[in-house]
């Protein structure tokens, strides 16, 4: 089975591509299927957020380009930009992965934190998309799964 050893970029076209959900783009070591059904063993020295548009650099020289894959989402509008610090706020204080843009958040579809943001006052929209959320607050890894105590 190939490994894919290190993330990198690169311009060189990759030989294929594999399409992962947020969920599974935050690996260390696991095997994996390619878009076009090859399995291949992903094999880095620790955890990595897998973006999209990221290589997976191979063993034997090749390439697999990252797909962030589609998934259900909402878009929370925002009035203007003390609103938007607002919502982010309390997004925030529920660990929720978020994307965050001049006037809008885009998070996952969730009905309950829907009818919170309408409660805020936003502007709730369901779209579908790929989910590509800000990184942890020191540079790295994922915001939630840490303790307060």
């Amino acid at each position: 089975m190939k490994r894919a050893i290190a993330i990198t970029h690169t311009e060189t076209e990759p030989s294929q591509t594999v399409t992962l959900d947020y969920d599974n783009r935050h690996r260390r070591r696991m095997t994996m299927c390619t878009d076009a059904g090859e399995k291949f063993l992903l094999d880095l020295a620790k955890p990595a957020e897998l973006r999209d548009g990221d290589d997976l650099a191979l063993e034997d020289g090749t390439f697999i380009r990252v797909r962030a894959a589609p998934e259900a989402l909402m878009q929370a509008r925002c009035e203007n930009a003390r609103h938007l610090v607002r919502t982010a706020w309390h997004i925030g204080n529920r660990h929720l992965p978020c994307e965050v843009y001049a006037d809008h958040l885009v998070l996952r579809e969730d009905h309950v934190i829907a009818q919170m943001l309408e409660q805020l006052g936003c502007t709730v929209t369901r779209l579908t998309a790929p989910f590509n959320p800000e990184g942890g607050a020191y540079g790295h890894g994922r915001t939630h799964g840490h303790d307060h105590g």
